[in-house]
Parts: structure tokens; sequence; C-alpha cells
């Protein structure tokens, strides 16, 4: 109850001890000092779209050239865990302002095992909508899971219409309930735990989405996860979409 009340007027951290932990590791590293191209998602609560610090764009977009600590903050920023971020970067074009949050807009429930249901959902205004008395965030958690869901939908529609399926793989687990579901459980045991389920997930068939149900579905051809895998490290320029979905 402590924790839905805080969560009521704040994050439930205040960040402070993460941020120095990334400030000291990264110190003033740049994101064009990265050791490989990288691409790291944050969303701007300001112009409300999404940002991308993509190593490829920063010729088009030398603003986006943030220190590598301010990035990391601000992917990291999850609505109702961690507080929002904000920084400036200096160009020969002036300044630019970055108001961010976890590029994935995802704040899930580590208890809310069950799905919300329209009988319930037709009670509620607006109070409601944003968090539920047993701690629930329907509207963010309706987002987040939205916005994956849409992700490997898009994705899988444009891989079947080019003939490269082969060339995609998302490995998912949506199952996860409990402790092992919560964004900040970070217990030795819960850990170990979750390196098991990810263990598992490689002995398990791969499987794709059947975009009429949106259901996951084991492929044809029988393989794990693991064998993919290998298979793909083989292939230059191969998309691979490795991700644990909590619900």
């Amino acid at each position: 109850m402590v924790k839905f009340t805080r969560t009521l007027f704040g994050p439930q951290y205040n960040g402070k001890y993460l941020h120095r932990l990334i400030r000291e590791k990264l110190g003033e590293t740049k994101l064009h000092q990265t050791l490989t191209n990288v691409v790291i998602p944050a969303f701007d609560i300001k112009r409300l779209q999404p940002t991308i610090f993509s190593s490829f764009q920063l010729k088009k977009r030398p603003d986006l050239n943030a220190s590598l600590s301010d990035i990391c903050i601000s992917t990291s920023a999850a609505p109702t865990y961690l507080p929002a971020h904000s920084f400036e970067t200096k160009t020969h074009h002036g300044v630019s302002k970055f108001d961010l949050i976890d590029g994935g807009v995802a704040a899930n429930n580590p208890k809310q095992e069950m799905k919300y249901s329209a009988l319930e959902a037709a009670q509620w205004g607006i109070l409601s909508w944003v968090t539920t008395a047993n701690g629930g965030t329907p509207l963010i958690d309706a987002f987040s899971q939205a916005s994956a869901d849409m992700v490997d939908f898009h994705i899988s529609s444009l891989v079947r219409a080019l003939n490269s399926e082969h060339n995609y793989l998302r490995i998912q687990d949506d199952t996860l309930i409990g402790d092992m579901s919560s964004v900040d459980m970070a217990t030795e045991k819960n850990l170990n735990d979750l390196v098991k389920v990810g263990e598992s997930l490689l002995k398990k068939p791969v499987s794709k989405v059947n975009l009429k149900t949106g259901v996951y579905e084991p492929v044809k051809s029988y393989e794990t996860n693991e064998e993919a895998l290998k298979g793909y490290i083989k292939i230059p320029y191969t998309y691979i979409y490795c991700q644990i979905i909590i619900n």
C-alpha cells in the first residue's frame, strides 16, 4: 500500500544512485565515441515523439551527439519507476533540449498477473485508467504492450512481404508472473530465476506470430531458438530481436 501511495505522487525511485553509477562508468563519453554502431530509443514527452540516438544519424543530426550517460539515464527512465531526464546538446546550429523517458514507454506492474476486463474498465474514470486500487496502471500497460506488439506486427508483415522471414527472429516469453514479471525485483533469487527462463527459451521451438490471430505458433522447421541463433550468427546483416515481454 505504501508503494502504491508513493507512485501516486512521484516515481518509486529518485534515481540518484543509478544516475551516479552511470556517470561514473561512462564519464564524458559521447555517442560518436562508441566502439560499434548503436541505436538507443527514448521518448520525448515535450514533443510527444520518439527520439532515436543512432550512430548512423549523427552526420545529419549532430544534435544527437549527447553524452552516453544522459542517453542511458533517459532510456532507463520508465514512468512511475524512475524520473524523466532532461539535458541539452550544443552544435554550431544552436542548443537542442531533450525531455526524455524510457523509449518503450514501459511501466508494467509486477503484480498485475491478470489482464483487465471490459466489464471492469466500463466503470473507470480518469483516475482508474491511470492507476487501480491494486497498483495496476491500465493506460500505461495498454500503450506499452500495444507498442511492443505493433513493432513485431509491422516487422513480421514487412519481412513476409519481402520473402525474408528467415532473416527475422523474435524470442519472446509473455507468460511471466509474480516476481519474475517485475521491472524492479533485482534479488539474487529472481535474477537466477530469470536466467533459467532465458535458458529454457533457448530450448523451445522457434515461433512466429500469426498475423490473423496475434498468437505465436511454432514454425515448421522445428528447430529450437538456440539452433536458430547459431545459424543467424553466420548470416551478415541479420536482424535478431530477442525480448522477454512482461505482462
